[in-house]
């Protein structure tokens, strides 16, 4: 499970830090003030772009954060019922090493089946919990995809960006930041968090 939790942090940043949203734009071109030849090209071509910091998105979105800890919640409740089952598979094994050699032959076959029942039980909830938790993530990560998604149009309606990137150090190298829309987009993601969780 631990492995798990490794892998479900690791897909839940590789899957929203490939998030990139496009929107042709017309003729108009709002640049920032700031200079530079390329916001020249860019405001001369009508194409402009924007990013934000992954990183502090994650950091900072509140309905990140509480699908991180619903999550771990989940994580949480399905080990600890794996471990009822594993201390009840222990007691049976103990119960019937106690008993050890009063036991008549038709008994030890009839532990041995109970024993390999039980072990057959566990493994199977062990792999159907795993499955489960990983289907409710994949969901997770489908919805903070969305929510990012659907804000982003929204705020693209008045900006007219051609791009917007999810920007990460292992895959821009050079940006202005100029067109760092992070604190925007953090602020814009929480008030309609919370505007949805008011209307609930």
């Amino acid at each position: 499970m631990k492995n798990f939790t490794l892998g479900l942090n690791i897909v839940l940043v590789i899957a929203v830090a490939v998030l990139f949203y496009f929107q042709f734009s017309g003729n108009k071109s709002v640049l920032p003030k700031s200079g530079g030849a390329n916001k020249e090209i860019a405001a001369a071509s009508g194409f402009k772009i924007a990013y934000f910091e992954m990183d502090s998105v994650e950091n900072q979105y509140e309905y990140l954060k509480d699908v991180r800890t619903a999550l771990r919640n989940l994580e949480q409740q399905k080990s600890s019922e794996l471990s009822s089952l594993r201390s009840a598979s222990k007691a049976k094994l103990m119960e019937y090493q106690k008993k050890g050699n009063t036991m008549s032959q038709e008994e030890m076959a009839r532990a041995n089946e109970d024993l390999m029942r039980m072990d057959n039980e566990l493994k199977s909830q062990e792999q159907m919990k795993s499955q489960e938790l990983q289907d409710e993530s994949i969901k997770k990560i489908q919805e903070v995809k969305k929510r990012i998604e659907g804000y982003l149009k929204e705020y693209n309606k008045d900006k007219n960006f051609s791009y917007i990137l999810s920007s990460s150090n292992d895959i821009i190298y050079l940006k202005d930041s100029a067109y760092n829309i992070t604190n925007d987009i953090i602020k814009g993601l929480n008030d309609e968090y919370k505007k949805n969780k008011k209307s609930k």
